[in-house]
Formats: structure tokens, C-alpha cells, sequence
């Protein structure tokens, strides 16, 4: 049997500790090896989660010695994304980014290019991609069950009418925080993997609480080439959520309400390894129909596991990493026009390559 690939982990707050230990951990082939933080208390519980991983200073360490790791993971704040990436790319080792990839699309694009010039591999982690609703509703739109699909609604809505201090709620473009980077990097890439290139940006975004620095209510139309339009709605300040996922084709629709188990279990210290992992139970299916005559559908087990088993795959046997950096970095073109067209109050057209 091969030996294991040691995982080197950049940053151990709520990204790292939360999502990428536990899935590392939790991943036939890998072995979470390095963890880098100089945070006294996240140190105390990385020690405590993982006595087998050596605790890192810097990351600096880890470029000295590239040899020592075989892939590097950066859950990092994402200020920090680019630079981290472009020094595990040097040191020649391949590197797993947290969304969103780049504070702009123009530095996304120019580490999409690095990696490939040094030819060192490089993705990106989009794990929404493997909620269970999402699954679920990806199978029904291919399976041609909704008929032709003309709308898709899909929200990560909140309630939290206080400001908690970190650097999400920071101003400042190198920050990338606010609620457009920090859930549209999700639901931008969910409906471009549903429904494909968009034509066209329209978006709405404000900051409602007193005293925030960056956006905490946002709305996003995407036109898509293929005539679907996305409305996307993502924010802090909602107090009555609305359905997660709503798909309407001129057959059927499909909808769901409350967010993807996996996340939750994950913070209550489940690991994807356990039995019932990512399931719902059949009070929460989604309605599949239409009105009169709607059926509760089975969701899918959501799979964040799948990630990284496909990141072992492509380090062991040279198959494609799960997400195509370049995918990551056309989503944060779309946010950086979801900006421009709420600032300007225009549609704006997608520039084609």
C-alpha cells in the first residue's frame, strides 16, 4: 500500500479547523502532517484535534523544506490566498486554495497561469459543489425531469443584526470580505456549474447594519448563454430566510428549504467517515412537482469528502483535480462585475476571451 500524502494546512480558524482538518483527516491516502498557526489557542486546539501533526510558526518553514510535504492546503483569510499560493507554487508543491481563489480576477487569473508555467497543480475549494440539494437538483436538471429549465433561485441567507469583529466584515479590496465574496463565491459557482457561461451581470448590494464596512445584502442576476437566468440572493440581514434552492423549468420545479446538513455536523466534530454522513432525514427532502401535485424527493448525501478523495486521486494518479482553477477565477470575474453593476446601477455585459 502507498504511503500516505502529507498535507501541510495553512491556517487553523474557522476554514481550516472546521472544513479542511477534518476532510484531510478524514481522506483514504492523506495524512494531515503540518499545521501552521502562531495563534496560542488555536494552536492548544490543533494539538488537541491532531497530536500526530506537527505545529508550524510560519509557513515559511514549510518552503525550506518542500520535500518534507506533497501538498499544501491555504485556509488562510483571503488577503492571504494569493501570496501563500504563489509560495507553495515556487517551492514546487501543489496547493488546494479556500474560495474565493483571488481578491481579483486579474490576480486569479495570473495564479491560474503560474501554476500552469511551473507546472504544479492547483484548485481551488469549492465544496458547495457537493451539497446534497445542490446534487440533487444537478441530477434533476440532466436528467430532464423539470423539463426546460428557465430560472434558478438558490440563497445562503442569514440573521445576524450584530457585526462580529474579523477580517469577513474588513473594507478593502486585498480583504475580499462581504457577503458578494464570502457566499457568492458559492452560489456564482453553483449556477454556472448548473447552467453555464453567463452574458450578462446584474446585481443589488448594500450594507444595512450600522457600523459595517462591507456588504451584508446582496441580490445577483446572472443571464446565462443558454437563456437560464440565476437569481441569487446572499446576505446577514434576513429575518425570514427563503427557500435555499429553487429550480423552475416549463415541466416541473424543484425546491428546498435550510442549508446542507454537512457543514453543522462538521462544527459538532462529525466526519464524513462515520455512517449517515451528509444524509437528510425525509421532513427536509425537497418538493418536486407543481402546484397540486408536489412529491417529497430523496435528497442525495452531500459528499464534501468527494473533494478531497479526488485531490488524492489526481496527486497519486494524474486524473483532473475536482475544480479547474480557471472555473474559480471566471467566478470572481462575475463578483467583481456583481460590484461594478450595483455601483453603477447597469447590466453589464460578460467580455468574452
Amino acid at each position: 500500500m502507498a504511503e500516505a500524502l502529507r498535507v501541510g494546512l495553512l491556517g487553523y480558524g474557522l476554514a481550516g479547523r472546521v472544513f479542511h482538518a477534518p476532510l484531510i483527516a478524514a481522506t483514504p491516502g492523506l495524512r494531515l502532517d503540518a499545521i501552521v498557526t502562531r495563534d496560542p489557542q488555536r494552536r492548544a486546539q490543533a494539538a488537541q484535534h491532531f497530536p500526530d501533526a506537527r505545529l508550524v510558526d510560519d509557513a515559511g518553514e514549510l518552503w525550506r523544506t518542500p520535500e518534507a510535504l506533497d501538498l499544501v492546503v491555504v485556509a488562510t483569510p483571503n488577503r492571504q490566498h494569493v501570496p501563500m499560493a504563489r509560495a507553495a507554487l515556487a517551492a514546487g508543491l501543489p496547493v488546494v486554495v479556500d474560495k474565493p481563489l483571488a481578491p481579483t480576477a486579474a490576480d486569479a487569473r495570473a495564479l491560474v497561469e503560474e501554476a500552469e508555467r511551473r507546472g504544479v497543480p492547483l484548485t481551488v475549494f469549492q465544496n458547495r459543489r457537493w451539497d446534497g440539494d445542490f446534487l440533487t437538483a444537478r441530477a434533476l436538471v440532466e436528467s430532464g425531469e423539470l423539463g426546460r429549465v428557465l430560472r434558478f433561485e438558490s440563497r445562503f441567507e442569514r440573521f445576524r443584526p450584530t457585526i462580529k469583529p474579523g477580517w469577513r466584515e474588513l473594507a478593502g479590496v486585498d480583504e475580499a470580505g462581504g457577503a458578494l465574496f464570502d457566499l457568492g463565491a458559492h452560489l456564482v459557482d453553483q449556477a454556472v456549474q448548473l447552467f453555464g457561461t453567463v452574458e450578462r451581470v446584474y446585481a443589488e448590494v448594500d450594507r444595512r447594519r450600522a457600523g459595517a464596512e462591507v456588504d451584508d445584502d446582496a441580490f445577483v442576476a446572472l443571464t446565462h448563454t443558454n437563456g437560464v437566468r440565476s437569481h441569487l440572493w446572499m446576505g446577514a440581514i434576513t429575518a425570514q430566510l427563503g427557500p435555499r434552492l429553487r429550480v423552475l423549468g416549463d415541466r416541473a420545479g424543484y425546491t428546498t428549504y435550510g442549508l446542507d446538513v454537512q457543514e453543522a455536523a462538521l462544527h459538532d466534530g462529525g466526519r464524513p467517515d462515520q455512517p449517515g454522513w451528509g444524509e437528510v432525514p425525509p421532513e427536509r427532502y425537497g418538493l418536486l412537482g407543481v402546484d397540486g401535485d408536489l412529491r417529497p424527493t430523496p435528497t442525495l448525501p452531500g459528499a464534501y469528502q468527494s473533494f478531497y478523495a479526488e485531490v488524492a486521486a489526481a496527486l497519486r494518479d494524474g486524473t483532473p483535480m475536482p475544480v479547474d482553477p480557471r472555473d474559480s477565477a471566471a467566478t470572481v470575474e462575475l463578483i467583481e462585475l456583481a460590484h461594478r453593476s450595483a455601483a453603477e446601477g447597469v447590466v453589464l455585459p460578460v467580455p468574452t476571451a
